[in-house]
């Protein structure tokens, strides 16, 4: 994003064991930033927000497993997946978000969050499974393998492994903390009782976000 994972690669020369670690590590909280991990799970979060961190966690392991799956033969063997497949996934991630929108907004519709303690009453509506396999769908596609390409620059296979490992682990453990941030703020008496208020803008958001980015994967748009 903006050219930090280049910036960040610069600091290793690929020989150096403690410094492409550190590397793989700051390149795997920063990529938990990426504006569509944030818009899926900030979606996520709105729909369950007492399961807040499980979600975020979840989402990162299934993340994290697609990177490591896709990841080793890219670093390996340069094996990259085909082109369709890649922006298959990428078109996925655009309606999984459009779903996940589509759905908050569906439940405030029908008065979900009317009240500021109404989630006390409202069952989960997003189990682990479901989340990971978001975050699978996620790690298939989408930005992350931006930073699977740097690290597979690293002249050692075995190095280059172990920074994918440690990217994959640092995006998924980042997207816990930053989901149960955002719980915990959603769960503030001040927060919840202006929650209401603010949910059609988190649709809104989610929704334009996704149709944006299916079609930037399409090259409808730019």
């Amino acid at each position: 994003m903006f050219g930090l994972d280049q910036w960040l690669m610069h600091f290793s020369d690929g020989t150096t064991l403690v410094i492409v670690l550190v590397v793989a590590v700051l390149l795997g909280l920063r990529h938990a930033s990426d504006p569509d991990h944030l818009a899926a799970v900030t979606t996520l979060v709105t729909n369950d927000r007492g399961g807040a961190t499980r979600l975020g966690l979840t989402w990162g392991l299934g993340h994290a497993s697609a990177l490591i799956v896709f990841g080793v033969p890219i670093v390996l063997w340069e094996a990259y997946l085909p082109a369709g497949v890649e922006q298959g996934a990428e078109v996925m991630i655009g309606l999984v978000i459009v779903a996940l929108a589509v759905w908050l907004l569906l439940r405030w519709r029908r008065g979900a969050f009317a009240h500021a303690h109404s989630h006390l009453h409202v069952p989960p509506q997003r189990t682990p499974w479901q989340a990971f396999g978001i975050g699978l769908v996620h790690g298939t596609g989408g930005s992350g393998g931006v930073g699977v390409l740097l690290l597979a620059a690293i002249s050692s296979h075995a190095l280059a492994l172990a920074a994918l490992v440690l990217f994959a682990g640092c995006t998924a453990i980042s997207m816990a903390v930053l989901s149960t941030g955002f719980g915990h703020l959603l769960g503030r008496p001040r927060a919840q009782r202006a929650f209401g208020r603010l949910v059609p803008g988190f649709g809104a958001f989610g929704l334009c976000f996704g149709v944006w980015y299916a079609l930037g994967a399409l090259a409808v748009v730019r």
